[in-house]
């Protein structure tokens, strides 16, 4: 019998919420995104954050959570089934604060008909969207060594990636496509012969799948390349990241556009300014993590759209 999905349990719900709203009064206005709606932990708490005339706007691919959003039923409320980069179809400089919670839920994880895990067999899908694109076992039945062996290697910092991918090509030659968790993680099982304490041997390997076949960290870049366009002069943007992967493209991204930039071509022309303030990095407290163990690995920044446009 396949267990029940955990509940999920929001991670850093009050740092978020407290540090996109810093200095915005006891009502703040104007027009808020969460760009990853989940199960709405920081949703409902910033809608009760925010004043009458506040407007929310979440973002979500998974149809679970756009039914989950439906519960709600605040004016102030509206869900986009779509990716967060879809946030750039908004109007210039329209946005006052943003929020993007990265990674994968507790629903997603924990149902194995999702195909998110190793720790349950089910069909081997993993897409964040099940209305669309290309399952995991879709895309392993017809890949090549190499092709695998990048994806494996380049999301999931695999250094027994070609391994694994030629055992899965051939595996694919012996007896037909991988169908199912449980069949990759056996694979992957039997090639891997070491790794660090407490952990399952197909980490990263299905870390690495996830993050390709739902294009994670190309998308994560242009939600933030979109941050920069739709956000108000003193709008805040509020990130938080489970792996290095992405924190890594967040940090950069807040470290390059909070510098002047010299045109060395041009050394008398006036530096382009600065485009964000680097505010804060935030992790989870000792009490988070004992109550919910997934929050170990996630670290918010939070950087600040400058006045200079």
């Amino acid at each position: 019998m396949n267990p029940p999905p955990l509940e999920h349990v929001t991670v850093l719900r009050n740092e978020a919420v407290q540090a996109l709203l810093a200095d915005r009064g006891p009502q703040p206005v104007g027009t808020w995104v969460d760009g990853t709606f989940g199960r709405g932990g920081h949703s409902r708490l910033l809608l009760a954050q925010l004043g009458p005339q506040g407007r929310l706007i979440a973002f979500d691919k998974d149809p679970q959570a756009i039914a989950e959003a439906a519960q709600i039923q605040d004016e102030r409320f509206s869900i986009r089934h779509e990716g967060f980069c879809h946030m750039a179809e908004l109007p210039p400089a329209s946005v006052a604060g943003i929020l993007l919670d990265l990674g994968v839920s507790s629903p997603q994880i924990d149902t194995p008909q999702r195909g998110f895990s190793f720790r349950f067999d089910g069909p081997l899908d993993m897409r964040m969207d099940t209305t669309r694109g290309m399952s995991v076992a879709d895309w392993l039945a017809d890949a090549e060594v190499q092709q695998i062996t990048d994806v494996i290697r380049n999301y999931g910092e695999e250094r027994f990636a070609f391994a694994i991918a030629k055992a899965i090509v051939a595996q694919r030659e012996a007896q037909g496509p991988l169908q199912t968790t449980a069949e990759l993680a056996s694979l992957v099982a039997r090639v891997v012969k070491t790794r660090e304490a407490g952990q399952n041997p197909a980490t990263r390997t299905f870390q690495a799948l996830r993050i390709f076949i739902n294009a994670e960290l190309q998308e994560l870049e242009q939600a933030l390349a979109a941050s920069l366009q739709v956000l108000q002069p003193g709008g805040r943007l509020a990130v938080i990241s489970f792996h290095s992967l992405e924190d890594r493209i967040v940090k950069q991204f807040m470290a390059e556009h909070s510098k002047e930039v010299y045109d060395r071509r041009m050394p008398l022309a006036a530096p382009q300014p600065m485009r964000l303030t680097a505010v804060q990095r935030i992790k989870p407290g000792a009490a988070e993590v004992a109550a919910n163990p997934r929050a170990r690995s996630a670290v918010m920044r939070v950087a600040q759209r400058t006045d200079v446009a």
